[in-house]
């Protein structure tokens, strides 16, 4: 049987992106016939302390030799120290869904020393997985060789048909599904929001608020001026959130970096029309017919791009179609475990 073992920072089961990859992607090697050992390395990733390192650094050992290790990025960037004694004798694979450095509202110190910390790391793998096209020239920035990256994308689930046209009057529902970082963008969505009071809305938020107290907090008082438009949600279980899905009219993501942006994927499989930034990946993941894209940062632009596909009945008409034919040739996780386990096959 083909095995592999995966390194797991925190817990999966936060409904992040990167999470919810991570999650599939073992469901679907181990349908497939691997064996996937999955350790979960306790600690506040990517800021684990001394206790979180020594364990880790113990899981890290307890592995045979000549083990196909896979190590998701979030814990693999700071942990070079302890990969560097079991580089020669694991097979490791970094998973990586966007480099850490790159978050938004780093000071320049955090950012260099995560730079210099995922460099190092990176050094130590024989392969690298990004989950886009846009990471893999942020690699290379940092010296990692093209013939060492793939590119293995997100699958998605099918969705069943939803006719928004037998909708009544009301509202028109916003959807934005993401975690409140600043990176995701929420401030720049509600700036945008505040200059369009005069259409009819709602914006619901669906993605954890305790994730970033402080940022959560501020957003919580600025939306408050837009009165009771804006929902904030916090995380939900899977079936809620696809309810919101079904629910909504028009997606929005106002994320300032994506490595790949798998929530517009799933838009798309809910025949959703997108107004998106074309930061990262976004502007590979959302195609022209399915949305509208706009600068990342630029709540102006933001502004002008959900007024035009809320004014506009036909216009949403036209991208939820553009949507739907997108959806079709959007890949599902069987594929892409496929995909991932060609990688993985060829890995020295």
């Amino acid at each position: 049987m083909k095995s592999l073992a995966f390194l797991v920072p925190g817990d999966w089961n936060v409904r992040t992106g990167g999470y919810g990859y991570d999650r599939r992607l073992v469901q679907s090697l181990r349908e497939a016939g691997w064996r996937v050992d999955v350790h979960h390395l306790a600690g506040d990733w990517p800021w684990p302390d001394a206790a979180a390192r020594a364990a880790a650094a113990d899981a890290i050992a307890s592995l045979p030799d000549g083990s196909l290790v896979v190590a998701d990025g979030l814990a693999c960037a700071v942990l070079a120290d302890e990969m560097r004694p079991h580089a020669a004798r694991l097979r490791w694979v970094a998973l990586v869904h966007h480099p850490l450095h790159l978050e938004t509202g780093l000071d320049e110190a955090t950012r260099s020393r995560l730079h210099g910390a995922e460099t190092d790391a990176l050094q130590l793998v024989r392969q690298v997985v990004v989950t886009g096209l846009g990471t893999v020239q942020d690699l290379q920035t940092m010296g990692v060789a093209s013939a060492r990256i793939a590119v293995v994308e997100p699958g998605t689930d099918p969705v069943p048909p939803n006719d928004r046209s037998a909708r009544g009057a009301g509202p028109i529902q916003l959807l934005c599904v993401a975690t409140l970082t600043p990176r995701k963008g929420h401030a720049f969505l509600l700036e945008a929001l505040a200059g369009l009071l005069e259409l009819p809305w709602e914006l619901h938020n669906v993605g954890s608020t305790t994730r970033d107290a402080d940022t959560a907090a501020a957003l919580f008082a600025a939306s408050a001026t837009l009165g009771e438009r804006v929902h904030w949600h916090g995380e939900l279980m899977e079936a809620a959130v696809q309810a919101r899905y079904a629910a909504a009219d028009v997606f929005v993501l106002p994320s300032l970096h994506e490595g790949y942006g798998m929530v517009v994927a799933e838009a798309l499989a809910h025949g959703l029309p997108v107004v998106a930034t074309k930061a990262g990946a976004l502007a590979h993941t959302l195609p022209t017919q399915a949305g509208l894209h706009v600068n990342p940062g630029d709540a102006i632009s933001l502004r002008d791009a959900l007024a035009r596909i809320m004014e506009d009945d036909a216009l949403r008409g036209q991208l939820a179609a553009g949507a739907r034919e997108a959806a079709a040739r959007l890949p599902d996780w069987p594929r892409q475990a496929a995909a991932f386990a060609r990688v993985l096959e060829l890995v020295p």
